[in-house]
C-alpha cells in the first residue's frame, strides 16, 4: 500500500548523498518534495502541512549545526516524526478486570467487521483467551451465517440465537451474550454490529443502543484502508456520532494509496489498534507505528517478521533442527522439505523478503518471485523414496528421471533443486562449526530471482591464482627465517563471520 511513497521518499533522499552538510535551499527542495509525496499518497492536507512543517523545522536545526551525512540526518527526523503521526506508541488491548472483557467492532457495511472478528478471535485464542463470538449484525443478509463459518475456521464459539438477515433484537442478543458468556467461562466477547454503506442517524441510534447494552470495555472502528480520504471522513462522524477508542485498519495490503493510516490517528486523536494484512484469518498484527514507519522508509521490520516465523515454526521442529545444525548431521531433503512449508505458512516470499531492509531497491526482482515454484518443488520431493531424501547422493540419471515423470517437471527442474539443497547442506554444515558462509546472493530460495550483484559464474569454479614468479623468499634476513619457520605466512585465510557477531534479530531468525 506504501509503495509509492516509499519510492518517492527514498528517491527524494537518496538525491541528498553525497552532500557535505544541507544549505537552506537543500532543506527546502527536500522537504518540498515529502509535501508531494504525502499529497500524492492522498494523505490528508492539514496533516500534511503540520509534518512537512516540523521536518523543516528540525532540518533547518541539523543544517546550523554542521551536522555530517545530510541523508541519515533527514531519514532520522522522517522516521521519527512518521512515527508521531502513526500514534507514537503501540496500543494494546485494554483488558476488564473481571471478565469478561467486552469488545464492540463498529463500521460502515463492506469495511471487513465480521472477518476481522473471526481474525481478532483467533489471535485472543493463540493467546491463551477464550473468546466468543456475538452475532449482532441481523440486517445484512447471510451476516449471521458468515460468521458461524469463520468462527468454525478460527476454531473459536459463536453465540447466534438469532437467524439474522432483518429478523431479531440485536440489542436483547447482546444482552443475553455478556450472561452466556459469563456462563460458560469466556473471558473475552467480540461483537459483530450491523452496518451501512453510509452513515444515517438510524445506524448511529442503533449503534449506541447496543453500546449501551454491551458496556464494552473497547469499542474499535473498522474502517477500510482502500477508500482514502473517506475513511478519515468516516472516522470523525463515527467519533462525533458513538465514540470509540481504537482504529483497525483492513485490507491493508491492498494497492491504494495508504493516505488514511498516515492521516486518521492525527485527525481522530485515536490510535489505530490492529491491521489486516491480507484474507487468510492469519493476516491480521498489531499496528506498530514504529514498524510501519520503518517499511515505508525501507528500513525493514524484522521484529514483526521474527515474530511471524515464531507463530509458525513449532517449537519442537526448531529445537530438532538446532540439535541438528549444532552436532554437525546431514541437512536432508525431509528437513529441507519441512522448513520451506513452514515458510509459505508465514506468507508469500516477496512479503517475507519485503521486510528486509534496502528490499525496496529490489522491487523488479520482489515481482518475479513465482510462489508456486515451492509448490513445484514440494512435488519433486514428495516423489523420492525416503532413502533417496536421506541420501541425495543415489540420485543417479535413472533416478532422477523417474522422479521428473512422477512430479510432472522436467529432469533439469530435479537437477536444479538438488544443486540448490546441496548449496544449503553446506550452508547448514557451516552454521554448525560457529561460521556463517558467505553468499553472494538468495537465488537458491524456490522462486526467488537471483539478486547477486555480480555476473554469473555459469557453475565453473574459480581458477587458483599462479605463484609468483621469481624469488618467493624475502631479502630480509630475519623475514626469511621466520617464513621458514612458519611463523610468518604471506596470505591470510578468509575469515568467517561469527554467528555472535550477527544482531541479536537475525541470530533469533536463524534460530
Amino acid at each position: 500500500m506504501f509503495a509509492n511513497l516509499s519510492d518517492r521518499l527514498a528517491a527524494t533522499i537518496k538525491g541528498l548523498r553525497g552532500k557535505g552538510r544541507l544549505s537552506e535551499a537543500d532543506v527546502d527542495a527536500t522537504v518540498r518534495e515529502i509535501r508531494t509525496a504525502l499529497l500524492e499518497a492522498d494523505v490528508a492536507l492539514p496533516v500534511v502541512r503540520e509534518f512537512t512543517a516540523v521536518v523543516k523545522e528540525r532540518a533547518l536545526a541539523a543544517a546550523a549545526s554542521g551536522a555530517l551525512n545530510p541523508a541519515q540526518q533527514i531519514v532520522k527526523i522522517v522516521h521519527e516524526e512518521l512515527i508521531a503521526i502513526l500514534g507514537g506508541e503501540t496500543r494494546n488491548l485494554v483488558f476488564a478486570k473481571n471478565p469478561p472483557t467486552v469488545i464492540l467492532l463498529a463500521g460502515l457495511q463492506g469495511a471487513g467487521k465480521t472477518t476481522l472478528a473471526g481474525k481478532l478471535a483467533l489471535q485472543l485464542k493463540s493467546g491463551g483467551h477464550t473468546p466468543l463470538l456475538v452475532a449482532a449484525d441481523l440486517q445484512r443478509p447471510n451476516a449471521v451465517d458468515q460468521l458461524r463459518i469463520i468462527s468454525e475456521q478460527a476454531g473459536v464459539a459463536i453465540f447466534a440465537p438469532e437467524p439474522g438477515n432483518g429478523v431479531g433484537d440485536p440489542i436483547k442478543v447482546t444482552q443475553d451474550a455478556r450472561v452466556y458468556a459469563e456462563q460458560k467461562l469466556h473471558d473475552v466477547v467480540i461483537v459483530d454490529t450491523a452496518g451501512r454503506l453510509a452513515i444515517d442517524a438510524e445506524l448511529m441510534q442503533q449503534l449506541r443502543a447496543v453500546r449501551d447494552a454491551a458496556r464494552p470495555d473497547e469499542t474499535l472502528l473498522v474502517v477500510d484502508a482502500m477508500i482514502g480520504q473517506d475513511a478519515v471522513r468516516t472516522a470523525e462522524e463515527f467519533a462525533e456520532g458513538v465514540g470509540f477508542d481504537a482504529v483497525v485498519l483492513t485490507k491493508l495490503d491492498g494497492d491504494a494509496r495508504g493516505g488514511a493510516a498516515l492521516s486518521i490517528v492525527s485527525v481522530t486523536k485515536r490510535p489505530i489498534m490492529f491491521a489486516s494484512v491480507g484474507e487468510k484469518l492469519t493476516d491480521f498484527e498489531v499496528f506498530h507505528p514504529d514498524r510501519m514507519a520503518s517499511r515505508i522508509l525501507d528500513m525493514g521490520d524484522m521484529l514483526t517478521l521474527i515474530e511471524q516465523a515464531e507463530r509458525v515454526f513449532d517449537a519442537e521442529q526448531t529445537e530438532r533442527m538446532a540439535r541438528k545444525v549444532s552436532a554437525g548431521e546431514d541437512f536432508t531433503l525431509d528437513d529441507f522439505l519441512e522448513q520451506m512449508q513452514s515458510i509459505k505458512k508465514m506468507g508469500s516470499i516477496g512479503k517475507i523478503m519485503g521486510m528486509l531492509p534496502g528490499m525496496g531497491e529490489m522491487k523488479a526482482q520482489l515481482d518475479q518471485v513465482d510462489d508456486r515454484e515451492m509448490d513445484r518443488v514440494a512435488a519433486i520431493i514428495q516423489s523420492m523414496t525416503p532413502a533417496e531424501r536421506r541420501e541425495p547422493k543415489i540420485l543417479n540419471g535413472s533416478r532422477r528421471a523417474r522422479i521428473a515423470r512422477g512430479s510432472g517437471s522436467s529432469v533439469s527442474e530435479v537437477n536444479g533443486l538438488i544443486e540448490r539443497f546441496s548449496q544449503a547442506q553446506k550452508m547448514m554444515k557451516q552454521m554448525g562449526k560457529g561460521g556463517m558462509p558467505g553468499m553472494g546472493g538468495i537465488g537458491g530460495m524456490p522462486g526467488m530471482p537471483s539478486m547477486g550483484g555480480g555476473k554469473k559464474s555459469k557453475g565453473k569454479m574459480a581458477k587458483p591464482s599462479k605463484p609468483a614468479k621469481g624469488k618467493s623468499r624475502s631479502g630480509n634476513p630475519a623475514k626469511r627465517a621466520d617464513q621458514k619457520s612458519g611463523m610468518l605466512t604471506t596470505t591470510a585465510a578468509p575469515a568467517e563471520l561469527d554467528i555472535s557477531a550477527l544482531p541479536p534479530e537475525l541470530k533469533k531468525l536463524l534460530g
